[in-house]
């Protein structure tokens, strides 16, 4: 059995009027990952759908398994269908929740995206943690394709196009991230 990876999928929150072709590539996302028998990782709102949730609760539906991290310290009021694993941290939105789901990944992948996405690549840079970024939706990832967040140039942003592209790249960004540590 392949070791599981714990991918986290971020992205812009329905408020940002993300597109029904971008809903449909998290939707795609969420599904390779439950495929490859990998663990979708994601901030579970509890006020407004998002595409994560969208790639969730689509990862859920083909029997994958899926973490969700939400704020506050209870899961009253989740939005959309509960996670396999819910862990409410007790730190809020902008406050310090970011932290505590992108520790949680091997890896992320960000669609879109506002604020919160930039906030949580950030996390992610600074804690070595490959960063894939969807090209094609605009947002913070379109922005990032390809780009280093910083004149230290630790960590790319790396670009995919396709939920199948952006998967495989996950997947092999933390293979090279596990040989260099050996």
């Amino acid at each position: 059995m392949k070791e599981q990876i714990q991918i986290g999928v971020m992205g812009s929150d329905a408020d940002l009027n993300y597109s029904q072709k971008t809903a449909e590539f998290a939707k795609e996302l969420g599904e390779i990952i439950a495929k490859n028998n990998d663990i979708l990782v994601y901030g579970a709102e509890k006020h407004i759908g998002s595409l994560s949730t969208i790639a969730a609760e689509s990862a859920k539906k083909a029997n994958g398994i899926t973490v969700g991290i939400t704020y506050g310290k209870t899961s009253e009021g989740l939005y959309g269908e509960r996670p396999t694993v819910l862990i409410p941290c007790g730190l809020e939105i902008g406050g310090g929740r970011e932290f505590t789901l992108v520790l949680a990944c091997d890896v992320i992948i960000a669609i879109s995206g506002g604020s919160g996405t930039l906030n949580e690549i950030a996390v992610a840079y600074q804690a070595n943690k490959p960063i894939i970024v969807v090209d094609g939706f605009g947002g913070w990832s379109e922005k990032l394709s390809d780009q280093f967040l910083d004149d230290r140039k630790r960590l790319k942003c790396i670009s995919a196009r396709t939920p199948q592209e952006a998967y495989d790249k996950a997947v092999e960004a933390v293979k090279l991230r596990k040989s260099a540590k050996c």
